[in-house]
Order: structure tokens, then C-alpha cells, then sequence
């Protein structure tokens, strides 16, 4: 439509979102659907955080907040940096949005400028790219494949780096693969940036409580203190508490650039909800030890996923260090053909005959920028995953 901004036309809608929309509308039609493809656990939001939002209702906490969070909810984020990082914080370098992905797009906004570049390793988080463009930046994705377990290596990081990187964009464990760095893998991608003090980093922290196996979650600013003053390090309360839509994430970094995100939010959403605030305050300060319980339910069912999956013929799942998805490479089905008559070209073709035969919902993997492969989301029910794995499982078999 002739009215429409040259900057739309630079982006596409998320297509994890549009997975999600069309397996409710396929539900709601009637028809026999599993959907893997929400990044949202199933978990009820615990009752000590729903009742801390009841309490700020019946106190008349309902009023416009500080645009970037109240002082009780910054201090509690500082405390918990403090705690589980090792990070000292101040309020001033603390904002809090609505929602993750909104101080991700802040602090781009706020930063970027026509030429930047901006270093996104592939698999990556549908939105990341698509939000450097929205912001004016030229995104630059570094594909890390199957063959390094989904992680960039510092060669890769090396390589990719420009006098116009402006950003590196850091996600561990990440979405869509699962994939965690170990200490020393970002120990060495550190020893690369280091030598490249314009390149500033963002580190989406968002899955820290979801590790598995004994695995040690870091984060770049705690690794290496001389990148403290060019990190911003992100979080929320979405995945870890099963909040996702009471939309509280947040980020601490430099002042400056803080101060510089709470302009741009002052002039788009203003504050984040306030009863969702105080709510995200008690998460933080109140009662862990459901997380422990909610990441031991988690890695049962990454383990039945990964397992049910490599039975399935033509595909291979590697096993991931956290989050709630896994990010199956199906090479070997590409140019075959489905029981219903649909040639297997690439792996949107495969997840679109996927759901129309099997009735099973993932995400393709050419969203995240690695082909091909598919997007799982384990966090439902055994039950679930039983039987759309087995759906997987069969549709894989019957392909020829």
C-alpha cells in the first residue's frame, strides 16, 4: 500500500508468532493440531508472584511509574546481578521494558546508525535482524552450524568484525538451538573483542536459569571486566518465571546508554505495566527453589525430544546445554517426498507439509538463518511431545 513507510518493507513479520497464529487457527477449525513452536513455558506463573500482583491492585499501584521502572524493581535487579553474576550495578545504569525484546530494541534504536553493522550469530533469534533493520543497521549474520554444536568461534568472530561493527549480539543458551557456551568458548570469543574496542555488546541473557546437566551459565561482562563499560546485558522475567505475558524484561549497562534507551521508551511505550512490575519485584526477591524444580522437568523433556527425534529417519538432534528447544538438522530428507505428494525442497516446504499431514506446528529453520533445519519447543507436557514426536517420527518414516 502506496501509504505505507519504506521501513516496513525491510522487515517481515516473526515467524514464530505466525507458526503459533496458524496452528490455534487450524485448532479452532477443528482440526487435530500440536504446536511446538511457542518459546513460552507451560508453566503456570507461581502463586507468590500472582499474589504480589493482587496486593499492588488492592494498593492502588494502577498510576503512571518511572518510565523505565520503579526503584524497588531496579534495586532488586541490581541485587540479583550482584548475586547470581558477580556484576555491580547501580539503579542509573538499570532499565527496565516491556517486555525483552523492547530493551533490545532501545538500546539499537539508541545506538545505531545508517552503516552499522551489527555481528548476529546464525542460528539466531528471529527478531534480531529484522529489529537492526527497523533501527537503520545493516545486520551481519555468522552462520555456526551443526559442525561447532551451534556456537561461533572466536575465528568466525574475528572475521566478521569491521571498522563499522557496532554491535556483537551474544545469546546463551540460546533460542533457537539450545546451545550454551561454556566458560572458556566466551573466555576466547572475550580474547577477540578485547582487541576491538568499537564493537560494543549485547548479551541476551533470557534462558540463564534454564542449563542442564551441571552446566555453567556466564555472561560476557562477568568474564571479562574490561567489556563491562561497552555491555549491555539483557534479561527479564519471562522463561525463568513463566511470565511471559506480564512483559518485564530489563537490561544494565553504561549510564549513558541507559539514559539514552529511556528516551526512546519515554517516547513510545512510556513505562512497563506497573502491576506487572511489581510482580516482576517479587520474583526476584522472592522464593528460587521452583526454578530448580522447573529446569529438572525441563531437561526430562529435552531428553525424551532429543531421543524420539533421532529415531526419526533423516533427522539428527543434537542435544542442547538449556533453554527449551532443540534444533534437528534434516539434510537427509531434503529432496524426498511426503506421503501426501509434497517434494521435501527445503525446510519450510518440510514444516508446512509437516503440519498439513501430521498436524504437528514447528518453526523452519531458514526463520533463524541455518537450513535446513526445525524449530522445537519441549516446553509442554510428556504427553505432548509423546505423541507429536511420534507424529515427527512417522511422517519422517513414510517420506521416499
Amino acid at each position: 500500500m502506496a501509504f505505507l513507510s519504506d521501513t516496513l518493507a525491510r522487515v517481515k513479520p516473526s515467524a514464530t508468532i505466525a507458526v503459533t497464529n496458524k496452528a490455534r487457527e487450524l485448532a479452532a477449525a477443528g482440526r487435530d493440531v500440536i504446536g511446538l513452536g511457542a518459546g513460552e513455558p507451560d508453566f503456570d506463573t507461581p502463586q507468590n508472584i500472582k499474589d504480589a500482583a493482587v496486593r499492588a491492585i488492592a494498593a492502588g499501584k494502577t498510576k503512571y511509574t518511572a518510565v523505565d521502572g520503579i526503584p524497588e524493581l531496579k534495586a532488586a535487579i541490581c541485587a540479583k546481578f550482584a548475586r547470581e553474576n558477580g556484576l555491580s550495578y547501580t539503579p542509573a545504569q538499570v532499565t527496565v521494558g516491556t517486555g525483552g525484546k523492547q530493551t533490545l530494541y532501545n538500546a539499537l534504536m539508541a545506538t545505531l546508525n545508517p552503516g552499522d553493522e551489527v555481528i548476529i550469530p546464525a542460528p539466531y533469534w528471529v527478531s534480531y535482524p529484522d529489529m537492526v533493520l527497523l533501527a537503520g543497521g545493516t545486520p551481519v549474520p555468522v552462520v555456526a552450524g551443526i559442525e561447532t554444536a551451534f556456537k561461533l568461534t572466536p575465528a568466525q568472530l574475528e572475521a566478521a568484525i569491521t571498522p563499522r561493527t557496532k554491535w556483537f549480539i551474544f545469546n546463551s543458551p540460546s533460542n533457537p538451538t539450545g546451545a550454551g557456551y561454556t566458560r572458556a568458548e566466551l573466555r576466547a570469543l572475550c580474547d577477540v573483542l578485547l582487541r576491538h574496542p568499537q564493537v560494543w555488546i549485547m548479551s541476551d541473557d533470557m534462558y540463564e536459569h534454564l542449563v542442564f546437566d551441571g552446566f555453567e551459565f556466564t555472561t560476557p561482562a562477568q568474564i571479562e571486566p574490561l567489556l563491562y563499560d561497552r555491555t549491555l546485558t539483557c534479561n527479564g522475567v519471562s522463561k525463568s518465571y513463566a511470565m511471559t505475558g506480564w512483559r518485564i524484561g530489563y537490561a544494565a549497562g553504561p549510564a549513558a546508554l541507559i539514559k539514552a534507551m529511556g528516551t526512546i521508551q519515554s517516547q513510545s511505550t512510556s513505562n512497563p505495566c506497573s502491576i506487572a512490575q511489581y510482580a516482576a519485584l517479587e520474583a526476584l526477591t522472592g522464593p528460587q527453589d521452583f526454578l530448580a524444580t522447573n529446569r529438572a522437568v525441563f531437561q526430562r523433556r529435552r531428553d525424551l525430544v532429543v531421543g524420539m527425534l533421532n529415531d526419526a529417519p533423516g533427522v539428527t538432534c543434537p542435544t542442547p546445554e538449556g533453554a527449551f528447544y532443540v534444533y534437528p538438522d534434516i539434510s537427509a530428507c531434503i529432496g524426498k517426498t511426503s506421503a501426501g505428494g509434497t517434494r521435501i525442497t527445503d525446510d519450510e516446504v518440510f514444516a508446512t507439509a509437516l503440519l498439513e499431514e501430521a498436524g504437528v506446528a514447528v518453526v523452519f529453520g531458514s526463520a533463524f538463518g541455518v537450513s535446513p533445519n526445525f524449530r522445537v519447543s519441549y516446553a509442554t507436557s510428556d504427553e505432548v511431545l509423546r505423541a507429536a514426536c511420534t507424529r515427527i517420527r512417522d511422517f519422517c518414516a513414510a517420506l521416499t
